[in-house]
C-alpha cells in the first residue's frame, strides 16, 4: 500500500539506530576558540568521544537568523567567517565538511509547523563550525543548519524543535549553539578571550537559576525567561544567542538527564555553560 504522506517516509532512507542520540546546547563564546586550544575546545573533543559517533551533525546556531525557517541543503557548505576583527589564521580556517541533501529534504518533511526552505547559498556560520571542528576534526561527518526564524517567540521554537525528534532515533547529532548569558554591550572584551572564571554577579546569579530550571525540567520557566529574573533583560537583551537553547530543551525526551559542562562565567557578561540531554 502506498503511503499517504510519502515524503514522511523519507526519514525511512536513514535505518534506526540501536541507541537514540543525545542533544547538546554548547556555549560557544568567542570566534576565537575554533582555533585555539583551551579547555573549552578541549572538552568539545573530549565530548565527541563521549558520545556515540553521529551520522550527521544539525546545528541550530545564533548566527543565522531567517524570515521563515531555512535549512542548509548543499553538497558542500562553505565555511562562513561572520565576524570581524580577529587574527588571520582565524579567517584561513576551512572546515569542509560535506552536506546532506537528503536530510535536509527528510527534516523539511517532518516539520508541518512551517514551510521549511532548502538553502543552497548560507553555509556553516561560526557559530557551528568553531565547535563542530574540534569534536570531529576529519571533516567526515555530514553538518547541516537549520535557521531561527527571528520573528517568532520562544513557544514558536520550542514547539518546532519537538518536531525533530523523531532524528535523534536515526543517528543525528542536533545542537544547539549560543550562550545562555550574552550581552556583548556591557562585556569587559580585555578578558574577551580568557578563560578566566569572571561573571558579573547578575549573570553569576541568574546562570545559576537556568541550570535549576533545567535540571528540574521546568521547560515552561525557560519559554518565558524575560519574567524568569530581574536580570533576564541584562542577560538577554535580544534572544538570538538563547533560542539555541529552546530548541534543545525542546527536544528533550522525559528519561534525559541534563548534565552541564564548560559551566562558567566569561568576560564578565557571558556565560559557556553547556547542556548535555540525554
Amino acid at each position: 500500500m502506498e503511503s499517504l504522506n510519502p515524503l514522511k517516509d523519507l526519514i525511512n532512507n536513514f535505518p534506526k539506530t540501536s541507541f537514540k542520540m543525545p542533544v547538546l546546547f554548547v556555549g560557544h563564546g568567542s570566534p576565537m576558540n575554533g582555533i585555539l586550544d583551551n579547555e573549552f575546545s578541549q572538552y568539545w573533543s573530549k565530548l565527541a568521544e563521549e558520545i556515540p559517533t553521529p551520522k550527521a551533525v544539525l546545528c541550530i546556531s545564533a548566527h543565522w537568523l531567517t524570515h521563515g525557517t531555512h535549512i542548509t541543503a548543499m553538497d558542500f557548505p562553505r565555511t562562513i567567517h561572520d565576524f570581524g576583527g580577529f587574527p588571520k589564521d582565524l579567517y584561513d580556517v576551512d572546515y569542509p565538511v560535506p552536506g546532506d541533501a537528503l536530510l535536509a529534504a527528510t527534516t523539511k518533511s517532518l516539520i508541518d509547523k512551517t514551510d521549511v526552505v532548502l538553502d543552497h547559498d548560507w553555509g556553516l556560520d561560526h557559530g557551528t563550525w568553531t565547535v563542530v571542528r574540534h569534536m570531529y576534526p576529519n571533516a567526515d561527518i555530514p553538518v547541516l543548519q537549520l535557521s531561527i526564524d527571528y520573528n517568532k517567540p520562544a513557544k514558536y521554537h520550542y514547539e518546532l524543535a519537538n518536531q525533530l525528534s523523531k532524528l535523534r532515533e536515526h543517528g543525528v547529532l542536533i545542537m544547539g549553539s549560543g550562550n545562555m548569558v550574552h550581552n556583548l554591550r556591557i562585556m569587559d572584551f580585555k578578558k574577551m578571550n580568557s578563560t578566566e572564571s569572571y561573571g558579573f554577579d547578575w549573570a553569576n546569579d541568574l546562570n545559576e537559576v537556568f541550570k535549576n530550571k533545567i535540571a528540574n525540567g521546568d521547560h515552561q520557566s525557560m519559554i518565558n525567561y524575560d519574567t524568569l529574573h530581574e536580570a533576564a533583560k541584562l542577560a538577554i537583551p535580544t534572544p538570538d544567542h538563547y533560542y539555541p537553547l529552546i530548541y534543545t530543551l525542546g527536544l528533550q525526551a522525559k528519561d534525559d538527564k541534563a548534565s552541564f559542562f564548560n559551566d562558567k562565567a566569561v568576560a564578565g557578561s557571558i556565560t559557556m555553560t553547556s547542556v548535555r540531554f540525554g
